[in-house]
């Protein structure tokens, strides 16, 4: 039994690794050119998950990346403005086995500029104090600001009603708060409901996206993800297509994908799920795109003054006008989350109620 084992995590450490090799290429090299901010965005992104995954690989299919680490001092230097996406990129690259010590001198250099003085965005600040701790740096420079991004996630009415914006803050600071699922990000209770509310909307529009991010956030929250949502991130319906395709549009799914594969490997999963080409990839969503329950649900409360908080009752009176689709899908969310009901009371935005938590 023993040999059988050792003969099988190879495979599938060679096989992850290889993966890691053509998506590096690809990000790197092939999709974009490196003077684009959305280069920087795509290899951020991508290096992310690997880092605060729970999956290993060979070092060395990250090679690809040499000369762009080499390099980094440099941009560094012209492009000050793009500092958390050039620091993150390096401190990744360095904890997934890059040798050097680059890391450490772009963060002195950081506290050496105040860079971190130049953001607005608390949001912004939380990213910036998370990546300058990661070497030692000491950023106690704004006492309060653990208590401003914990009273967000707590005010649980922002999450009620669509706000794609709020709902995608919202799971960075569960990410920065709890260092990537390394410690407990010390949430108010009421964050949980924050959490739910914006999954189910999240659910409901069939957004696997911000779904995934959510489900993230929850589990390094330690707050239990529905099997419901769950079931939909592990679905066909969650799968995408990738191709090799150099001259097509680069607004693909890209960003889906690795949300929703950072997922998954959380989960247990240990390797991309589908078979790689090489070259400039495309990735395309199988998600249904156009009408969705949320849509439906929200054109049908905004026409009518009857309008009610209670859901129970609104579904009665709903039921006729929803597609059975629509309907289905709201029945699953409702049965998915004891906050549900909770939800609707603010999502329904009616004169009878308003949002009581319990």
């Amino acid at each position: 039994m023993s040999n059988v084992v050792a003969l099988s995590r190879p495979r599938r450490f060679a096989d992850l690794s290889a993966q890691v090799a053509t998506f590096a290429q690809s990000f790197a090299f092939e999709r974009r050119g490196g003077d684009d901010v959305h280069w920087l965005k795509e290899n951020g992104e991508f290096l992310n998950i690997l880092e605060a995954s729970t999956v290993s690989f060979d070092p060395s299919a990250l090679d690809v990346y040499a000369p762009i680490y080499d390099a980094l001092p440099r941009r560094f230097a012209f492009f000050p403005m793009y500092y958390r996406f050039l620091l993150s990129i390096c401190l990744d690259l360095e904890d997934l086995g890059m040798p050097g010590d680059t890391g450490e001198n772009l963060v002195k250099r950081c506290v050496k500029q105040d860079l971190m003085g130049s953001e607005l965005s608390d949001l912004q600040r939380a990213e910036a104090r998370r990546l300058l701790s990661r070497r030692g740096a000491d950023t106690r420079v704004d006492v309060g600001l653990d208590d401003r991004l914990r009273a967000f996630c707590g005010r649980t009415e922002t999450f009620s009603t669509p706000n794609k914006k709020a709902a995608y803050e919202l799971t960075h600071i569960v990410f920065y708060l709890s260092k990537y699922g390394r410690q407990d990000p010390n949430l108010p209770e009421s964050a949980s409901a924050s959490l739910h509310f914006a999954g189910l909307l999240a659910f409901l529009e069939g957004n696997v996206d911000l779904l995934s991010e959510i489900c993230i956030a929850m589990r390094f929250a330690d707050v239990a993800v529905p099997p419901q949502w769950m079931a939909l991130l592990t679905s066909d319906v969650a799968g995408f297509d990738i191709v090799v395709a150099p001259q097509s549009s680069l607004q693909d799914d890209y960003h889906s994908y690795l949300m929703v594969q950072w997922y998954r490997f959380l989960s247990g999963q240990q390797r991309f799920s589908e078979t790689v080409p090489e070259g400039s990839l495309r990735f395309v969503s199988h998600s249904p795109r156009g009408a969705t329950a949320l849509r439906e649900l929200s054109v049908l409360l905004f026409d009518r003054e009857d309008r009610m908080s209670d859901w129970s009752r609104m579904r009665t009176r709903l039921q006729q006008d929803l597609t059975p689709n629509a309907l289905s899908s709201l029945d699953e969310a409702a049965q998915s989350t004891p906050h549900f009901d909770e939800f609707f009371q603010g999502f329904a935005r009616a004169r009878d109620g308003q949002l009581r938590l319990t």
